[in-house]
């Protein structure tokens, strides 16, 4: 059954991430419908739940369900990396988990599988540090090349929730084998590294399979640094200017919102300590970010929800940065 393939144009393609309504937990075909009232042509299941069941029968109803709708999909899991604090043993050995997701992937017509190394709390030495998982990961990936390119599939790895700064991901990639793996682009969690998203996007761009676009804003405090993301529009990140860039490097990749609206957390880069997990940053990186938090403003709180009004405030939000995307993108 041969992947989708996205049309090689230049005209804009707007995706939602289903993880920005990951709460409303609806059916795959509620998720798909929702998509296509709002405009969309590509749904990215980032994880494996959204799709429902992973029986053949489920999965090729939703493809058939997306391709009524006019939608591309994109299939996605958690991390397969075996030493990482985020890897679920109860789902199976690393490459039982790959071969499911492949299989999702290969019967849905998606032609990536996006997955994630681990997360900031991975960058710990005293667990080994990133360069452990980052092993980890290029063994395990090297180890099923061969199942990954007979089906014609590449894994798309996301600079996640702090794991990997764009220079070590880059490593990564080149180290495993650009021919079957790339990068899942989120323009949201470079801050979350101390690094600047434009940085990320001009490290990596080469290597972009697909995108997840969302804003930040970055404020001083008297830690070091606050990071908040904020709805599309709403941050001081140059969000504009990065989705221009993306377009003007890979236009043929689609623009994928994946609207997270969070409190602020606080990276207490003056503290000496912090450090240890950041020892290889040169400086001329940190002062690009350094630079966007000088010129950012403190945000108030969100006020706390619950029940429908929390629901409807994760739509709100998604639903306002398809707007304002839209509008850049002239479409």
């Amino acid at each position: 059954m041969p992947a989708l393939i996205y049309a090689e144009d230049n005209s804009a393609r707007l995706g939602v991430d289903l993880f920005s309504v990951r709460s409303q937990h609806w059916t795959p075909f509620e998720s798909l419908d929702y998509c296509a009232r709002l405009g969309a042509k590509l749904v990215h299941f980032s994880e494996l739940q959204y799709l429902g069941s992973l029986d053949d029968a489920n999965l090729l109803a939703v493809r058939e369900h997306a391709n009524k709708l006019g939608l591309a999909i994109e299939v996605g899991t958690r991390t397969f990396c075996p030493t990482s604090k985020s890897f679920d043993p109860k789902q199976g050995t690393p490459e039982e988990q790959m071969l499911r997701a492949m299989h999702a992937a290969r019967v849905t017509g998606s032609p990536i599988v996006r997955t994630f190394t681990g997360t900031s709390a991975d960058r710990d030495p005293a667990s080994g540090g990133i360069d452990r998982q980052i092993e980890a990961m290029t063994k395990l990936l090297q180890g099923m090349r061969s199942r990954i390119m007979d089906l014609n599939l590449k894994i798309a790895i996301e600079n996640h929730s702090g794991d990997m700064q764009a220079r070590e991901l880059k490593s990564l990639i080149e180290t495993a084998g650009k021919d079957y793996v790339g990068v899942c682009l989120d323009a949201g969690n470079p801050l979350w590294t101390l690094e600047d998203p434009h940085l990320t996007l001009e490290t990596l761009y080469p290597y972009v399979l697909t995108t997840h676009c969302r804003d930040t804003a970055v404020w001083r405090v008297a830690e070091g640094a606050a990071v908040a993301w904020v709805r599309m529009g709403e941050g001081n990140v140059g969000i504009t200017e990065y989705i221009a860039k993306l377009r003007r490097l890979r236009p043929d990749l689609p623009v994928t919102l994946e609207i997270i609206v969070t409190n602020a957390r606080v990276f207490p880069y003056l503290d000496e300590k912090f450090w240890a997990a950041y020892r290889n940053q040169p400086a001329w990186e940190f002062a690009r970010f350094l630079r966007i938090a000088e010129q950012g403003h403190p945000r108030e709180p969100l006020p706390p929800l619950k029940g429908d009004a929390a629901l409807a405030r994760e739509r709100a939000d998604l639903e306002a940065s398809l707007i304002f995307t839209r509008n850049i993108l002239n479409v």
